[in-house]
């Protein structure tokens, strides 16, 4: 059974920057499209990042390009998501998520496995 654990989310300033870390377990990892989703609150839960399994393919939603860089560690078992230029709109619970396909895709739907989620927020 795959595991991801989100980490790195917590209170920055307008302007600032994070890095959020996902570190997958209990499986095969180097094979699938990884996806980065958040969930802002009274809100549903939205594409941000994904990634294919090699690392050289990235998808970003129009809202965080050029802000965000998602990347991943194969052999660490692990996926990045560098936020920068943060704006007080990205305050929001962020999700890792694991797709049993190479491909990338925005699709909630499409993914396999969820983390529970890292908090952000950004204050004015």
């Amino acid at each position: 059974q795959v595991q991801l654990v989100e980490s790195g989310g917590g209170l920055v300033q307008a302007g600032g920057s994070l890095r959020l870390s996902c570190a997958a377990s209990g499986g095969t990892f180097s094979y699938y499209a990884m996806g980065w989703f958040r969930q802002a609150p009274g809100k549903e839960r939205a594409f941000v990042a994904a990634i294919t399994w090699s690392g050289g393919s990235t998808y970003y939603a129009d809202s965080v390009k050029g802000r965000f860089t998602i990347s991943r560690d194969n052999a660490k078992n692990t996926v990045y998501l560098q936020m920068n230029n943060l704006k007080p709109e990205d305050t929001a619970v962020y999700f890792c998520a694991l797709r049993h396909r190479s491909g990338i895709s925005r699709s909630i739907q499409s993914y396999d496995y969820w983390g529970q989620g890292t908090q952000v927020t950004v204050s004015s």
